[in-house]
């Protein structure tokens, strides 16, 4: 049975009016939550500071600011450029709200997406990328729940060998994930491995590795798919 263009043109256009009503809600409930956050983050150094007058002077405020800002600033920028494609623009919200991304919402976010089998960037994928996000971080906050109230005495009960496991755990959630995707395209993820290498070996800064492996990687990876356009 022939499809009739006309109906697929308004299906679409459907589409493409949901998602742009999707992604305005977004934005708003967003901005609104991180907004909330941030007031509620500087409420009680603010309290502290100039009610209970515990104020530690500028000096140090903003020495610690600069200090910590020439370590990690760099990944300010680095990573909602990085995650953005596979979070989308819901789960980007949803990720920097309750951090723990890269170990938790992007693991989470690449495996609802690859479940369905939809493509990263894709409006089915944003959507699946979000449930997983969404439900990644309410079984996160019941597990803290769990851990705060008893998690020193079930710590203390685990073998040492379980203990020194831990360690490991960060390595082997972006291992997983690079195989993941990596599965998909061998060629990339041998690059992106490479270059991770070369750049993790090399005598440069260590807080701007991550962003040139991310930088060279992605440039590389583009310059490669325009050849592959050109002889096709």
């Amino acid at each position: 049975m022939a499809l009739n263009p006309q109906k697929v043109l308004q299906g679409n256009i459907r589409i493409n009016d949901s998602m742009a009503h999707f992604h305005n809600k977004a934005h708003f409930w967003g901005r609104l939550t991180l907004l909330m956050t941030i007031l509620a983050s500087l409420s009680a150094p603010l309290y502290m500071s100039f009610i209970v007058g515990a104020h530690p002077g500028w000096g140090p405020i903003i020495s610690g600011l600069i200090g910590y800002a020439g370590f990690i600033g760099v990944m300010w920028v680095i990573e909602p450029i990085t995650y953005y494609p596979i979070l989308g623009i819901a789960g980007t919200y949803l990720a920097f709200l309750s951090g723990n991304i890269s170990n938790l919402c992007l693991p989470c976010s690449a495996a609802a997406q690859e479940a369905i089998g939809v493509e990263n960037g894709s409006n089915k994928g944003e959507i699946a990328g979000v449930f997983g996000i969404a439900v990644a971080c309410l079984v996160n906050t019941i597990v803290i729940v769990i851990v705060i109230l008893g998690g020193s005495y079930i710590i203390m009960m685990l073998p040492d060998v379980v203990k020194d496991a831990f360690n490991f755990i960060l390595p082997a959630i972006f291992g997983a994930v690079l195989g993941q995707f990596a599965f998909k395209t061998p060629l990339y993820g041998l690059i992106g491995s490479m270059i991770g290498l070369t750049v993790l070996f090399s005598p440069i800064v260590s807080f701007i590795k991550i962003a040139l492996c991310v930088a060279i990687t992605i440039a590389l990876i583009l310059y490669m798919e325009k050849l592959k356009d050109k002889k096709g």
